[in-house]
């Protein structure tokens, strides 16, 4: 029985939507069973309003108290250890659960879950890995994503071997391929960073392909796309912007007049086949990867059916032994 470990008061929704969604994820998924964590009357409250709860295979753990999304690192690491992101955690640590998740605020899930597990032997810093769908249909996966906004080319190297180790555990890819993100494909492009990065994976028996450009990582060039936590974040979060604003005028211009009303009622079942390809809610889930824990965090705008894909992700990254797989690479 796999048992993951759910910080419940996490997210934007928090309740409403992690309860909902944990529930719906055992359900499917007869051998797995969950901590709910959080506050003990809330929890059993939002219980209350679902049908045929599988009880059996959910145990709450009760928390005093929560981080919100706004709280500085200093406050949910030293102040708040009875909230359920640590809870959370030290489940982890302790052995009862196999797995961790949270929708919470990023910084302090970061933060916390290295300060209660620690980071594997022969990893030096951790790192946040995130899939990205692609135009061939399935997904890019990007890290680092905000962890380190300063990096080694040594960290570099070991984010392309825990990402590897990612895809092959979640995705089932034999051999994954690592592009290495800079301003153009040529070897004499990009900083003393990617250069001496460049080097370094090229000389290690990962599948390198090499330097990728920005629009690479839509074109789906290569499995895993490796860069520092700052320019990864800037990615992600341009990336988001583009998606709402592409979202938010398109439903501007067929609004405009009637014409435009009809020209939306006649391309619906194209406009819903592009909507279900480039549902980001699929890919929901990011990976803290480098920690002695399989510990996930889910978007904090997620909704139920984004954070049930976030739950399946964490299912399969300790079904397929994440962790094992992360310190083989790392010490072979």
């Amino acid at each position: 029985m796999i048992k993951i470990a759910i910080d419940c008061m996490g997210g934007d929704a928090g309740l409403p939507v992690t309860v909902p969604a944990s529930v719906s994820f055992i359900k499917k998924y007869c051998d797995t069973s969950v901590f709910l964590v959080g506050s003990d009357d809330l929890i059993k409250s939002c219980l209350d309003k679902i049908h045929n709860v599988p009880f059996n295979r959910i145990e709450i753990i009760h928390s005093e108290e929560s981080i919100g999304m706004n709280d500085s690192v200093d406050v949910a690491l030293r102040k708040k250890k009875k909230s359920s992101m640590h809870l959370s955690a030290h489940s982890v640590k302790n052995k009862l659960a196999d797995a961790c998740i949270s929708a919470g605020n990023t910084g302090a899930w970061m933060a916390i879950s290295k300060y209660v597990l620690k980071t594997l032997e022969g990893i030096d810093r951790p790192a946040i890995a995130a899939s990205i769908p692609n135009q061939t249909g399935k997904s890019t996966t990007i890290l680092d994503l905000g962890a380190n906004v300063d990096c080694s080319p040594e960290n570099l190297l070991q984010f392309a071997m825990m990402g590897t180790a990612l895809i092959k555990s979640i995705d089932g890819v034999i051999n994954p391929s690592i592009g290495l993100l800079n301003v153009g494909s040529e070897l004499i492009k990009g900083n003393s960073l990617t250069k001496s990065t460049f080097d370094l994976l090229s000389s290690s028996d990962l599948n390198f392909y090499g330097n990728v450009e920005g629009n690479d990582i839509f074109n789906g060039v290569v499995d895993i796309v490796v860069c520092d936590g700052f320019v990864g974040n800037i990615v992600l979060k341009s990336i988001e912007g583009l998606a709402k604003m592409f979202s938010v005028t398109m439903q501007e211009e067929f609004k405009k007049n009637l014409l435009s009303l009809f020209a939306s009622i006649m391309a619906k079942p194209v406009l819903n086949n592009l909507k279900r390809r480039m549902d980001n809610r699929r890919y929901n889930g990011a990976s803290l990867l480098g920690l002695k824990g399989v510990v996930f965090k889910s978007h904090g705008s997620a909704d139920i059916v984004s954070f049930h894909y976030a739950l399946r992700r964490t299912r399969e990254a300790v079904l397929n032994g994440l962790i094992n797989n992360i310190s083989i690479n790392i010490n072979r």
